[in-house]
């Protein structure tokens, strides 16, 4: 039996159930994801993602329930348990080493906000009804020549150092003037860099500008994904430096991406 608890925002949970579900393939099992309700990530997983057939969820809200504490402490005495430290120590290139994937045991449980093996299908997260036809709306807006632009902010101090807003604007002018049609699909975490741009790209300016920003709400995850579903419906993504919202967006239809400052 193989367990992922996912850690971290909703692309880190992403990026780590695809991986994990390499893993379960290659074991011929059926995954089982332990979704943490948590600061992080105020939001069951139902209310973001339609149910799959990929894996079964089981949403907890508390790093004390019984179900997680049985099959965490169920793997740490039987089976194989590991860690961010643990899989940041045997990811090797990207993928787990076969030294240390051949050592789990039948029973492994895995606590990460790592990705662990290359994957690019996203089939299994369809956006729930209650999203989707939010999503489905502001896609219409976009037109055929929109470009995304994911400005990250608040708590990522590398995004902040690498990509600066210059850079941003830098990036966007370029665009312009290699097609003056371009619409920018804007996702960002501060009200103030939306303003920005909003003067310096007058009309140009696409986003969801009555979200919520909260990270432990079901409306602010909620409006976290019709950020990320609509940035991947764009052409290109300029993004920034050490976002895996950045890297995901991009890489649900492998559309082309520029690291602003890079």
């Amino acid at each position: 039996m193989l367990i992922i608890q996912p850690v971290g925002g909703l692309c880190n949970r992403m990026r780590s159930i695809n991986s994990a579900r390499i893993l379960a393939q290659k074991r011929g099992e059926k995954l089982t994801v332990v979704w943490f309700v948590n600061p992080e990530l105020g939001c069951p997983f139902e209310r973001i993602f339609e149910p799959t057939d990929a894996f079964k969820v089981i949403n907890i809200r508390s790093k004390w329930d019984i179900r997680k504490m049985f099959l965490q402490i169920s793997a740490m005495l039987f089976g194989s348990f590991a860690d961010n430290p643990v899989i940041r120590k045997h990811k090797g290139d990207g993928n787990l080493d076969e030294s240390f994937e051949s050592s789990l045991k039948k029973l492994t449980y895995i606590a990460t906000e790592e990705h662990f093996y290359e994957c690019h299908d996203y089939t299994p997260f369809v956006p729930a009804k209650e999203v989707a036809e939010k999503i489905r709306q502001k896609q219409e807006e976009l037109g055929s020549h929109a470009i995304g632009v994911h400005i990250r902010r608040t708590d990522n101090k590398p995004a902040i150092g690498k990509s600066s807003t210059d850079a941003f604007c830098k990036s966007m002018k370029e665009a312009l003037a290699s097609d003056p049609e371009t619409m920018f699909y804007l996702a960002t975490d501060d009200l103030s860099e939306e303003e920005h741009l909003r003067s310096e790209f007058p009309g140009k300016i696409i986003s969801n500008q009555n979200r919520d920003l909260s990270r432990d709400s079901i409306a602010g995850i909620q409006d976290a994904m019709l950020d990320l579903y609509c940035l991947a419906a764009t052409n290109q993504i300029i993004g920034s430096f050490f976002s895996s919202f950045t890297d995901i967006a991009a890489d649900m239809h492998q559309i082309p991406k520029k690291i602003a400052g890079e």
